[in-house]
């Protein structure tokens, strides 16, 4: 008799050549391939380039916030 993870993987292994075997199959490799094609044509960044430059303009915010603060406490002075 066989244990329920023997069933298990011979029931995912059955699926995996039904889907191999069906029009599914070629279905999804044709609609991967026209979203990269339409995908290619926008204008994206990857994530790690976005990530990049949100880091970016955080140290920028930092870097407008300590001089705004500067020049605030210049003009105080001069008063």
């Amino acid at each position: 008799m066989k244990s329920g993870n023997q069933i298990f993987e011979e029931f995912q292994k059955n699926m995996q050549e039904l889907i191999a075997k069906s029009p599914a199959a070629d279905i999804e490799k044709n609609v991967k391939a026209f979203m990269s094609q339409g995908f290619s044509k926008l204008d994206l960044v990857t994530r790690e380039e976005f990530d990049i430059q949100v880091a970016m303009v955080d140290k920028l915010r930092e870097r407008i916030d300590a001089l705004e603060g500067l020049v605030k406490a210049l003009e105080e002075k001069k008063q």
